[in-house]
């Protein structure tokens, strides 16, 4: 069975587009492939986190992926800092990534343009650390949005560059993106990605937000004047999202829907979209809730780590051996 690792940063509470654009799809995935899923905590570390407030969310996206349905008997569920191979092999990456590749990450990039200050330097080698979330578990697939195939594409590059040099020690792995819902924008500005770091949350959903309230976001949903129901992400990027949900929640394909709400208003639209938005809060809430009660988090990710500690250390044994400190 081929392998599949990814991991999600909780820097803020899971929102719809974690949902839609990736643990939708893990629970998908976990009958396929062999599933390690990790919770990126010490990636949350690049910008300063309120202990308690990171605490919460690190609890409650353990909870969320089992709410969501990922199983803890076919998918590994463990802390990224449980795991202290990682760290040190991300060093060891380091060694064999040049500045000029850090330079050009996009979100460095898009930092510096905009004349930000203050940034730690854990923000800018961060993706030392992502190419060694990934490889230490010589995974044959991450599953990652449109936004991160740039970290996958840099893995690959130092996998190939280290088996170069050094010899084959690394699967060089595939990014996997999801065709449609893998970039789910905001309510109120649908130019960009709903994100659980967001300074408002008028446009952004999370998954433990009180239903009736997502409904109102939802009925609020930014449109445009054209007032025709078509799936244009161009020139009716609003529209065009309320759609992608529509579909990712009811399985609908977009031309149907589109056919299904041809002649009527945006605000029916909205309606449905809200329907399918509290429906699942509903049951995903129900889920935690009751996971919660169960008291099931320690043992969950005890026995994460157990599986995936193993497979780490046989990775950071063989590149220290072959990179000549491994005595």
């Amino acid at each position: 069975m081929k392998r599949m690792l990814s991991g999600i940063k909780p820097s803020g509470q899971l929102t719809l587009g974690n949902y839609i654009g990736a643990l939708k799809e893990f629970v998908k995935y976990q009958d396929e492939y062999e599933m390690y899923v990790f919770i990126a905590n010490l990636h949350t570390l690049t910008v300063y986190q309120d202990p308690e407030i990171l605490r919460k969310n690190l609890r409650d996206t353990v909870l969320l992926y089992l709410a969501c349905g990922l199983d803890p008997k076919k998918t590994k569920i463990f802390m990224q800092s449980d795991i202290m191979e990682q760290a040190q092999l991300g060093f060891i990456l380091s060694c064999n990534i040049y500045l000029g590749e850090l330079n050009r990450m996009t979100q460095y990039k898009d930092k510096l343009s905009k004349g930000e200050e203050g940034m730690s330097s854990g923000f800018y080698v961060y993706p030392t650390l992502m190419a060694a979330d990934i490889l230490a578990y010589q995974p044959d697939y991450v599953p990652v949005g449109d936004d991160q195939k740039q970290h996958v594409e840099l893995t690959r590059d130092v996998a190939v560059r280290f088996n170069n040099r050094y010899g084959e020690t690394f699967k060089v792995p595939e990014p996997l993106i999801p065709k449609q819902g893998a970039r789910i924008m905001s309510l109120s500005d649908p130019s960009k990605k709903m994100s659980k770091s967001d300074a408002s949350d008028k446009g952004c959903i999370y998954l433990l937000d009180d239903p009736k309230a997502a409904r109102k976001k939802v009925m609020s949903a930014v449109t445009d004047s054209i007032n025709e129901i078509n799936y244009d992400p161009k020139n009716q990027p609003g529209v065009a999202n309320l759609l992608t949900i529509h579909s990712a929640l009811s399985g609908t394909s977009i031309d149907a829907l589109v056919e299904q709400f041809k002649g009527q208003g945006y605000g029916t639209l909205k309606k449905a979209v809200a329907d399918e938005v509290e429906k699942l809060l509903v049951q995903l809430q129900t889920s935690y809730k009751e996971l919660l009660d169960q008291n099931i988090l320690t043992e969950v990710l005890a026995q994460g780590k157990a599986s995936a500690q193993g497979i780490a250390h046989a990775t950071l044994v063989e590149v220290q051996t072959k990179v000549g400190i491994e005595i």
